[in-house]
């Protein structure tokens, strides 16, 4: 189900599949802001974890450091 502008969204981050730790749901909302091709920006509360959302998925505007990190993540709408 594609997620509607405007949403707050969770945006799963942590170790690749398979590890054994699960991962964390980091929750964003929508700053206003919008990237260069016009996607809106959602961030967490701090504002240091930014992402654009396109077709269910959170692509992070910056690079996500440390093993095993996924640099496109699924994005769920929150109830």
């Amino acid at each position: 189900m594609p997620l509607p502008r405007g949403d707050e969204a969770g945006a799963p981050y942590g170790p690749v599949s398979g590890c054994q730790a699960p991962p964390e749901v980091i929750v964003v909302h929508a700053t206003g802001e919008t990237t260069r091709d016009g996607q809106p920006v959602f961030a967490d509360a701090a504002g240091t974890f930014r992402v654009e959302i396109v077709a269910d998925i959170a692509r992070p505007l910056a690079t996500i450091a440390g093993p095993g990190c996924h640099t496109i993540l699924r994005a769920l709408p929150l109830p």
